[in-house]
C-alpha cells in the first residue's frame, strides 16, 4: 500500500507528458536510451533526467545487455484514472437542460478527435525524421563508419552535449566516446566549444 505522500510524487511524475510517454513505450517493451530518444523525438539531456527522476522512484528499472547498453524496463504496472467531474459540473452549470451523461460524450469526442490529430502529425514527424536519419546514413556512408557514431550524431542533432552527457547516453566506457568524438572531429562532423561537442556547421539554435 502507498503512503500518501508517494501517491503525490507519482502523480506528480505522471502529469509530465513526455513521462507519460516513456511509460507508454515501456508497457511494450524494455527499450535502450538511444531506442527511447529516436522513438520519442526527444533531446538525450532531456530523457536522461526522466528516467533518472523515475528511476529513483523506482517507476523503472534498468539492465545492461550484452553490449553494454542500459535498457529500461517498468516495475510497476500503472494504470491511471481521470475523472472529468469538474468539467461535467460546469457543463451542468451552463446548460442545465443537457443530461450529464451527454455532455460528458461531447466533451469525450472532442478529446478523441484531438488525440488522433496530434497522434497523426506525431507519427508524421517521426516518419519525417526517419527518412532524414536514413538519408543522412547514405550520405555519410563513407564518412560514418558504425552505428555507434550515428548514434552520437543523432544525440548532438538534438542538443550540444558534454562529454558526461554523451557517456549516459550511449552507455559506453568514457574511452571508447572520446575515440568516437574525436573521430567524428577528425572526420569534420562534430567539433567542440568550451565543454560541450556539437555539429560542426549547425548552430545550436536552429
Amino acid at each position: 500500500m502507498l503512503e500518501s505522500d508517494e501517491y503525490s510524487r507519482i502523480l506528480d511524475i505522471l502529469g509530465n507528458r513526455n513521462r507519460r510517454r516513456i511509460i507508454s513505450l515501456l508497457q511494450q517493451k524494455p527499450c535502450f536510451v538511444t531506442e527511447l530518444s529516436e522513438r520519442l523525438t526527444l533531446s538525450p539531456k532531456a530523457l536522461i533526467e526522466h528516467l533518472a527522476l523515475m528511476e529513483q522512484m523506482e517507476i523503472l528499472g534498468s539492465y545492461l545487455d550484452d553490449r553494454r547498453r542500459k535498457y529500461y524496463y517498468l516495475t510497476r504496472d500503472i494504470s491511471v484514472r481521470v475523472s472529468f467531474e469538474g468539467l461535467e459540473n460546469e457543463a451542468r452549470s451552463r446548460e442545465r437542460k443537457i443530461p450529464a451523461w451527454q455532455s460528458t460524450l461531447s466533451l469525450l469526442r472532442r478529446m478523441m478527435r484531438a488525440r488522433e490529430e496530434l497522434v497523426t502529425n506525431l507519427e508524421h514527424l517521426d516518419e519525417d525524421i526517419q527518412q532524414k536519419i536514413g538519408d543522412l546514413a547514405r550520405q555519410g556512408g563513407d564518412l560514418i563508419s558504425s552505428d555507434e557514431e550515428m548514434d552520437i550524431i543523432i544525440a548532438l542533432s538534438h542538443y550540444d552535449l558534454t562529454l558526461g552527457e554523451i557517456h549516459e547516453f550511449m552507455d559506453l566506457g568514457g574511452e571508447v566516446v572520446e575515440i568516437l568524438l574525436d573521430g567524428l572531429m577528425e572526420k569534420g562532423i562534430v567539433e567542440k566549444k568550451g565543454s560541450q561537442y556539437r555539429l560542426r556547421g549547425v548552430g545550436a539554435a536552429e
